[in-house]
């Protein structure tokens, strides 16, 4: 069985759990993410474990957002730990982006466009021209021409967004809720089923399948559900 479109972001206390998350996880998503904490704490070694003997793929979602120069050498420093997909905030502009791609060539660059906590009232108080669909859809155009492969947003801009680059770059939607699941600190946020809807790649998801009693079952169910959208009766 093919697994769903699900990065599992691996938001652990501790090398261990994280480890033991994705072991439970793997059979029934296609990703795992490591976060800024988890990398931060225990470094590359990270990487290896939690990707453990299934290869699945992993997300290092670090949103670099430094001088071009500085995200390029970061950039190539993480290459070599071999991450599918590795974030930089796309507010580092056009010559950031393109140095990060230039120098993880093997490795997908995801730019991060509005971080799914931001409101609209947060958006005018940091100086982006809001709407949040209008900044997200600059930001988003402007990365893709920088030469970004991915990009990530909320499953509210999703559409917008698709609609704006086309189909051949990977959207990448945080902020995925299973219905009845808490909302905790996600301002813009969306059903798995809502998200793959409108345009989505792949989901985020993370405390909804990681805090579970059974992380295993969780992401069994959330993956169940998403074939039965995709393949309806």
């Amino acid at each position: 069985m093919t697994p769903a479109p699900i990065a599992v972001a691996l938001d652990a206390p501790d090398l261990e759990t994280a480890a033991r998350w994705a072991a439970l996880v793997t059979p029934h998503v296609s990703t795992v993410k490591v976060g800024l904490e988890l990398y931060l704490r225990y470094g590359p070694d990270v990487i290896a474990s939690v990707r453990g003997a299934s290869g699945v793929s992993v997300f290092l979602d670090l949103k670099l957002h430094d001088i071009p120069n500085t995200v390029a050498g970061a950039a190539r420093a993480v290459s070599r730990l071999r991450p599918a997909i590795l974030t930089v905030h796309a507010t580092g502009g056009p010559a950031m982006i393109r140095a990060a791609v230039d120098a993880a060539p093997h490795t997908q660059i995801a730019a991060v466009t509005v971080l799914t906590s931001l409101s609209e009232a947060d958006l005018g108080s940091i100086g982006l021209i809001g709407p949040a669909d209008d900044a997200v859809r600059r930001l988003a155009a402007m990365s893709v021409d920088a030469g970004a492969t991915a990009l990530v947003c909320s499953p509210n801009e999703v559409a917008a967004v698709r609609s704006e680059v086309g189909p051949g770059i990977t959207l990448i939607t945080p902020g995925v809720r299973p219905t009845g699941a808490d909302t905790q600190d996600q301002a813009r946020v969306a059903t798995p089923e809502q998200a793959l809807a409108d345009g989505a790649d792949l989901l985020v998801i993370g405390r909804p399948i990681t805090a579970s009693p059974d992380p295993g079952a969780a992401a069994a169910a959330v993956a169940a559900a998403l074939r039965r959208t995709a393949t309806p009766s």
